[in-house]
């Protein structure tokens, strides 16, 4: 399989990165801004940088040459979240994983959910929300990731998925097991497909993150 990582200079995308090269065989193709400068690569064979911005249509079509699979690791840019599922659709690529935020169908219950809401902003969450409704109105495979909110601890790679429609659980989750479960949708994409997946660590139904 060959990976497309977009926002590859990430916390997350990194983490990924690092994890398919040690546990497949899967070639990479990394692309950030300024990628050359941000990224090193550690297996010449499989590896190759591209340093380009996913708003710009030709570049991207360019990056999907022979890709199975694609991470985005950011929906901020509307135009960017439109433009990658426009050249994935053209391109005939059709598994996208997309990292967003937990909170876009009003999912999160209680005390944790009015936390959440206050500390993000009404208008950053339905940002976000425009962005899913892209992704989820297109002919992708997509899975979209709402993550709750991020810490890293080197091991800890413990996470639990709720779907859409059900209520959001859990107040953290490491970074580390975000790429775990990255990883788990690489080795099987099909069963992942037309997702959108609150993400969490088990046993953190808190009012708020224990490092806040």
């Amino acid at each position: 399989m060959k990976i497309l990582i977009l926002g590859a200079a990430g916390q997350i995308s990194r983490l990924v990165t690092r994890k398919l090269l040690n546990e497949t065989n899967h070639s990479l193709v990394l692309f950030a801004r300024n990628g050359a400068k941000r990224l090193t690569i550690s297996d010449a064979g499989r590896e190759e940088i591209i340093d380009g911005d996913f708003t710009d249509s030709n570049m991207v079509k360019k990056a999907l040459e022979g890709i199975d699979a694609v991470y985005l690791n950011d929906v901020n840019s509307l135009t960017g979240v439109k433009t990658v599922v426009e050249a994935m659709e053209s391109s005939n690529v059709k598994t996208l994983i997309a990292a967003s935020i937990l909170g876009i169908y009003d999912e999160v219950p209680g005390a944790f959910g009015k936390w959440n809401e206050r500390m993000v902003g009404r208008a950053g969450i339905q940002h976000q929300r425009q962005a899913a409704d892209i992704i989820e109105n297109s002919s992708l495979d997509y899975t979209i990731l709402r993550l709750t909110w991020l810490y890293n601890q080197t091991g800890n790679e413990a996470y639990q998925v709720t779907q859409k429609g059900e209520p959001f659980e859990g107040a953290q989750v490491t970074r580390e097991a975000v790429a775990r479960l990255i990883f788990d949708i690489t080795q099987d994409p099909a069963g992942y497909a037309k997702t959108s997946l609150g993400v969490s660590e088990p046993n953190t139904n808190w009012a708020k993150p224990s490092f806040y």
